[in-house]
């Protein structure tokens, strides 16, 4: 079996080219710089991230340059992707470092037939009323049979979508599924191309200004269906660079401190990476459900080295329901997304 997955790896690594080429926006450094000897302190000469335009603290750790000062020896490159997906293809081809992704496409990365050697350290976000169904026209999605809806193929989105078409007893074949990015949901919404769309803010606040929210991924979390935005780590470089990596926990944790203690001044800065006014920032922050890092080691997150926490549980759920999709090829053991969790690399950043 493994010589016809590497056909398939060999594509993803070659597609990865094409994703920074043409998705990325930033100066991302190339493999050969990640393998450069590391500074006098022990930290990386480069540092490459890939992150996407939600409204989390990521934006705010960009925006305001913190990492930047935590690792003055090290460059950072920030390069901007619009999927998870095109995260695992950049993650396969050795681009990027550290990234976000949500967790249906952690779910297929950690899965056969990717296995991407990753883990996740931190917890972006748990997803709520940010991403969500929007219709034109229809009312209920049992009212979506025979029509065309649009998502974001391997993300959060898509998982939740067909979740959400399971709950109103529809199968993927009584729709017509699109593959777009979200600024091409945007553009095939105002073109009445589309039907419906499954998507994240800030595109889906521009379609609900037109359309009717049908279910969110809060309601359907509800109903155990989880998604979140996770970090993803290459384990090459968490286990060279332990420094760097907490150096990058610790600002991650302190932008959800700031939205805790100065709502107005981390909406001021979400707002300038997404062009956005504060209030209109402020108000997609809230849609979201940030941890700080002493929640994040709970059970009910990432737990600790000891005791893995039920994040790894919901990945796993996942997987189940990405393979009755035929989306991936079998189910990883529970251990798979165990050990996928960065439970001691967190603890070491955080050790109270």
């Amino acid at each position: 079996m493994r010589h016809r997955l590497l056909p398939a790896l060999a594509a993803l690594a070659t597609a990865a080219t094409l994703t920074l080429s043409g998705c990325a926006s930033g100066t991302g450094a190339g493999a050969a710089q990640a393998d450069a000897p590391p500074n006098p302190d022990g930290t990386p000469r480069t540092l490459r991230i890939g992150y996407q335009a939600i409204p989390n603290g990521d934006l705010i750790v960009k925006d305001l340059r913190w990492l930047e000062q935590a690792l003055p020896h090290t460059r950072i490159t920030w390069s901007r992707f619009e999927s998870g997906g095109d995260v695992n293809t950049a993650m396969v081809a050795g681009s990027i470092d550290i990234g976000l992704a949500g967790s249906s496409p952690v779910t297929r990365g950690l899965s056969a037939p990717l296995n991407i050697r990753y883990k996740v350290p931190w917890i972006f976000d748990v997803i709520g009323e940010n991403e969500a169904l929007v219709a034109r026209t229809a009312t209920t999605v049992g009212a979506l049979k025979g029509r065309k809806i649009a998502t974001s193929f391997s993300s959060t989105a898509h998982y939740s979508l067909l979740a959400a078409l399971g709950e109103a007893g529809l199968t993927e074949g009584d729709v017509t599924l699109v593959d777009l990015e979200p600024p091409d949901i945007q553009a095939a919404w105002t073109r009445g191309d589309i039907d419906a769309a499954y998507t994240w803010t800030p595109v889906l606040g521009e379609l609900r200004k037109t359309g009717k929210t049908l279910v969110t991924s809060e309601q359907l979390a509800a109903k155990g269906k989880v998604t979140a935005d996770l970090a993803v780590v290459r384990t090459a470089f968490a286990d060279k660079y332990p420094k760097a990596l907490s150096a990058w926990l610790t600002q991650q944790d302190r932008a959800v401190r700031l939205v805790r203690s100065d709502r107005n001044a981390a909406a001021a800065a979400v707002g300038r990476q997404l062009n956005l006014p504060p209030a209109e920032a402020a108000r997609q922050i809230d849609q979201l459900v940030l941890l700080d890092a002493r929640q994040q080691a709970g059970p009910d997150y990432l737990g600790t080295p000891g005791a893995p926490g039920r994040l790894a549980a919901d990945l796993h759920n996942a997987a189940r329901f990405l393979h009755g999709q035929k989306k991936i090829p079998s189910v990883p053991d529970l251990s798979v997304f165990q050990q996928g969790l960065a439970t001691k690399e967190l603890h070491d950043a955080f050790p109270g």
